[in-house]
């Protein structure tokens, strides 16, 4: 009750000093802030345990390290999900964009830690994930939460899951600008001034904090040693063709695996299979183990050699022998992410499609070097510029992949072949796949919207927009009854509810007009004209907008009856409706 009292005197305060726009900018911050800690946790956690894990590590131990503690994390992480927590956190990105299509922004509470667990457990033990995803998902619990228990509406609550979602990208990358398009381009937030400054300011909040409280070793930095060359263009082309193709191939396997799963209906069974045939994985590709984003340093600092340590390649002399292990990581990343996933662990695809994308950069300048001594094909940045063509390709998004990249990369030194290669691998994975491997199942299912009018649209509720100047009956009334009531009404439409406001039908003007002037009849009972309207003409008062409207279009009706169960309400007509949506189109425009 106290906390309560104080809840209401602050709420009184903030309305009576404080603005709107003022007030989400604060919350904007406070987020990005609290992401920005999240995500120094999950930093910290993850390289602790990995840490340990390889600390461990001698010859002998290789089956324990890539084959055992894989399978132990995923085990650890099936465990806190379905023993302790009860729920399934789902995947990080789709969940998010499942609940602001569906769940009214409103994500539940345990997510604030549970994904940060999950995805500590999954890839500090080496499940081949990235962290990205548990951390954009605390991040959009965070600004869900906050908006749930100020109450707020729809707009501003799915504002506060974009901030959440941007500053712990952000936090998770130190990239504020890729992480403000990333809530544009794959969130599908609107691009407007009333969403584009508290992004900035969440996204430079998480940034900052995580690069104060984060040692330099744990942020995710690449550096770019050599100059951009114009001769170089017709192999970022080439770079382009390959990674959409990469892109395709990362698409195609990660749902493939998927549908294998699907028929493995036990929890406990799926998390043995996948993390078994992971271990096995990894055991034979040991730079598959966790994100991959060491291996992707290796290879941009002039140490691509480095990757065969703790195989059998590892004192091999053979020239190709590097390129083609490289090519099965490229092969098998999709592969171990996917089983990891699948398994019941916790993680994202960022780093993996951006590591895949490493991979085959190198692949294609090395390869190129080989065969034409004298090339001189800098093998750092076809390193960098195939992570962003990857990503793009994969994601759909390649806005995202091309300024994270950039930002990654402290510099926009290759920015043109980022925005050449990336444009190229998108329009091939746009070529194949209509939508993005975070949205593919969604929109299958019938679970998300993806444009502007639905998101308004999204925003109106059926009870705000009630008209009750429909007069009611009584079902034991007379017509003489009726005829007295059709003299107050303004309406053609009358209806018919018994004493409890159960709704038993409707009766139309049309349909007692003859008789309306017979007095004769005036002690007949109403039920010779009622008429009971099909299930097309009334909606209940819950009901989304977007259902109304099409029950509008089918039906070409006015107006639509609005029950609440069985108890009439009044009704909603369709010119009120769009009225409604015209001008929150125009208030969204208009905010700021």
């Amino acid at each position: 009750m106290r906390w309560n009292r104080y809840y209401i005197k602050f709420l009184r305060w903030r309305a009576n000093h404080v603005s709107d726009k003022a007030f989400v900018l604060i919350l904007s911050i406070l987020i990005g802030f609290s992401a920005g800690i999240a995500a120094t946790l999950l930093k910290y956690a993850v390289y602790s345990i990995k840490k340990w894990i390889l600390d461990l590590y001698n010859p002998d131990d290789q089956i324990l390290i890539f084959f055992f503690f894989p399978l132990v994390g995923i085990l650890l992480t099936v465990f806190f999900l379905k023993i302790i927590i009860r729920d399934n956190v789902g995947h990080g990105v789709p969940r998010i964009l499942y609940v602001i299509s569906k769940l009214d922004g409103s994500m539940r509470r345990h997510k604030l830690f549970s994904s940060l667990v999950g995805g500590s457990l999954t890839a500090g033990f080496g499940g081949s994930v990235g962290l990205e995803s548990p951390i954009i998902s605390t991040g959009a619990s965070i600004g869900s939460s906050i908006g749930q228990g100020l109450n707020l509406g729809y707009k501003h609550k799915t504002l506060l899951i974009g901030c959440g979602a941007a500053g712990a990208m952000a936090s998770i990358f130190t990239t504020p600008i890729a992480a403000v398009i990333f809530s544009f381009e794959v969130l599908l937030l609107d691009l407007s001034a009333a969403s584009l400054i508290p992004l900035l300011m969440a996204s430079v909040t998480g940034a900052v904090t995580t690069k104060m409280l984060t040692a330099e070793q744990y942020l995710i930095h690449f550096k770019v040693t050599e100059e951009f060359i114009i001769q170089d263009i017709p192999f970022f082309i080439v770079l382009g063709v390959i990674a959409g193709f990469v892109s395709v191939y990362f698409h195609y396997m990660h749902f493939t695996i998927i549908r294998w799963f699907s028929k493995i209906k036990r929890i406990w069974a799926r998390a043995i299979i996948g993390g078994s045939l992971l271990g096995v994985i990894l055991y034979f590709f040991p730079p598959l183990f966790s994100e991959g984003y060491d291996n992707i340093r290796l290879i941009v600092s002039g140490n691509a050699d480095q990757l065969l340590h703790y195989t059998v390649l590892a004192d091999t002399h053979i020239i190709w022998a590097l390129l083609i292990f490289t090519v099965f990581l490229i092969l098998f990343k999709v592969v171990a992410t996917t089983l990891t996933t699948e398994g019941g662990g916790v993680g994202g695809i960022f780093a993996p499609a951006a590591v895949m994308g490493g991979f085959t950069g190198f692949v294609i300048a090395r390869s190129f070097n080989e065969l034409f001594s004298g090339m001189g094909l800098h093998e750092s940045n076809f390193t960098l510029v195939g992570m962003a063509s990857v990503l793009g390709g994969v994601l759909l998004a390649p806005l995202t992949a091309i300024f994270l990249i950039a930002e990654m990369a402290n510099g926009y030194e290759l920015i043109v072949p980022l925005m050449l290669s990336t444009s190229i691998a998108y329009l091939i994975a746009k070529t194949f796949n209509k939508h993005s491997i975070f949205t593919q199942k969604l929109v299958e299912q019938g679970d998300m919207f993806q444009y502007r009018d639905k998101t308004v649209i999204k925003q109106l509720k059926i009870r705000d927009h009630i008209e009750k100047d429909v007069l009611t009956i009584n079902s034991d009334a007379s017509l003489g009854d009726l005829v007295r009531v059709i003299k107050k009404s303004k309406r053609n439409f009358f209806a018919v509810v018994d004493n409890r406001g159960t709704f038993i039908g409707g009766i139309l003007l049309d349909n007692v007009r003859e008789d309306m002037f017979n007095r004769k009849l005036y002690k007949e009972p109403i039920s010779r004209y009622l008429y009971t309207p099909l299930s097309d003409e009334k909606v209940n008062v819950h009901d989304d907008v977007q259902d109304v409207i099409n029950k509008f279009n089918k039906t070409g009706n006015y107006n639509m009856l609005v029950l609440d169960g069985n108890r009439y309400i009044g009704v909603v007509s369709r010119a009120n409706l769009l009225k409604a949506y015209r001008e929150n189109m125009i208030a969204d425009i208009e905010e700021y």
